[in-house]
């Protein structure tokens, strides 16, 4: 389940997309996100909650192996429609569950990162966020990293929460920052944070 509907999120893809054309028109930059995960020179990444595919796109511009998840088939459509090539899954984060790589492999894939960028954590149903780090960390490789960034007040999950179902699902917290440019943690209302699995896991 996804409360994305109820907060008026669910636009047609291709509207949601205009808000970052018109911000490129603007000579915005809009892959503070992508430039972040780079940063932490990853093989493999999840886009979690990917929506129309903008960060997983510019990911695999840039050469990283990427897999797309969201729950709602809306996006994906325009996701798949803009980037074929790519592997988009639709599927909740909470049970989700992404095989190996190669066709027809049984075993659960393991990322080197997993992202949820755009506020993921705050969209989706209340009472499921633990199961949804849970899930994650179940698909990152020893040394990985679960990379999210949300904003205070529009559902009841706070950092702090956020930092308990990480740590109950075995992830330590590495490193907050106010903003995807890595600015110092200033105590306001978003976050961006870099939870990882211990290498020896």
């Amino acid at each position: 389940m996804s409360r994305w509907w109820d907060i008026g999120g669910a636009a047609h893809g291709g509207v949601y997309d205009d808000r970052w054309r018109r911000m490129e028109a603007r000579g915005e930059w809009v892959h503070g996100e992508a430039d972040l995960v780079c940063w932490f020179e990853p093989g493999s990444v999840m886009d979690a909650g990917c929506g129309t595919g903008r960060v997983a796109m510019e990911l695999d511009r840039r050469g990283i192996d990427v897999v797309g998840v969201d729950l709602d088939t809306r996006m994906l459509d325009e996701a798949r429609s803009k980037a074929p090539h790519l592997q988009w899954v639709l599927g909740d984060l909470a049970d989700v569950e992404l095989g190996g790589p190669e066709p027809g492999a049984a075993a659960r894939r393991e990322f080197d990162l997993i992202v949820m960028a755009g506020n993921v954590m705050v969209f989706v149903e209340v009472g499921t966020e633990a199961a949804i780090v849970a899930n994650m960390a179940r698909h990152l490789s020893p040394g990985g990293r679960l990379v999210t960034g949300f904003r205070l007040g529009l559902s009841p999950l706070t950092f702090a929460d956020y930092d308990r179902y990480a740590a109950g699902a075995g992830l330590e917290l590495e490193h907050r920052w106010t903003t995807w440019d890595r600015e110092p943690f200033d105590g306001g209302s978003y976050a961006v944070m870099a939870h990882r699995r211990p290498p020896d896991a």
